[in-house]
């Protein structure tokens, strides 16, 4: 199936800091929009505002990183599911951290961004090898549930049924009811309720 996740590989992205929500990751101002495009370019607004340049998302040896590597308790708060838009329309396509809240776990699932778990002192790890060199090639790969950064390897976990549903290409309802169209028609043809005139 075309939505399988199965590897994300790029350039990671360090950003230190636990209980980071979802207020920072978007803020509420920014949450009257009708579609989600143009998200990823208000992605931590307030907080690069005020680094003035030194925030990761701004500084330029991180531009094109797909992996975020954050601390515990990320994308807490609310449970707007614009948070994982905005990081994904800036570029992001998977996160590592310590820990994920839930409902902003489920709604980077819902979109096809697998947030994965690794110890503390492996995500430290992993913040500092982008740190020392940003342009470091970084490998996800789900299926054996390692990421490997130049020589470094490391565990990494998630739930199995969110694995599965990453793997296989199930996460994508849409998907998946658009490569089924034609079983959908002829369950539509059989309802009733449908042929009403």
């Amino acid at each position: 199936m075309v939505s399988e996740v199965k590897t994300v590989s790029g350039r990671g992205i360090p950003l230190v800091g636990n209980d980071i929500d979802t207020d920072r990751i978007i803020p509420a101002r920014f949450l009257r929009c009708v579609t989600f495009d143009g998200l990823g370019e208000h992605v931590f607004t307030d907080d690069r505002k005020a680094l003035e340049g030194k925030h990761p998302f701004d500084q330029s040896q991180y531009q094109g990183a797909k992996i975020l590597v954050v601390n515990r308790n990320f994308g807490c708060g609310s449970s707007r599911e614009h948070a994982p838009q905005a990081i994904a329309k800036w570029g992001i396509k998977s996160l590592i951290g310590e820990s994920f809240a839930e409902i902003f776990f489920g709604n980077c699932v819902a979109i096809g961004i697998p947030c994965l778990i690794a110890e503390p002192i492996i995500v430290k790890q992993l913040q500092e090898i982008v740190t020392t060199n940003p342009q470091v090639a970084m490998t996800v790969n789900l299926e054996t549930m390692q990421v490997t950064s130049g020589d470094f390897v490391a565990a990494v976990s998630m739930g199995e049924g969110a694995k599965n549903m990453f793997v296989s290409g199930t996460w994508d309802a849409c998907g998946q009811l658009v490569s089924h169209a034609e079983q959908v028609k002829a369950t539509a043809a059989k309802l009733p309720y449908l042929s009403w005139n």
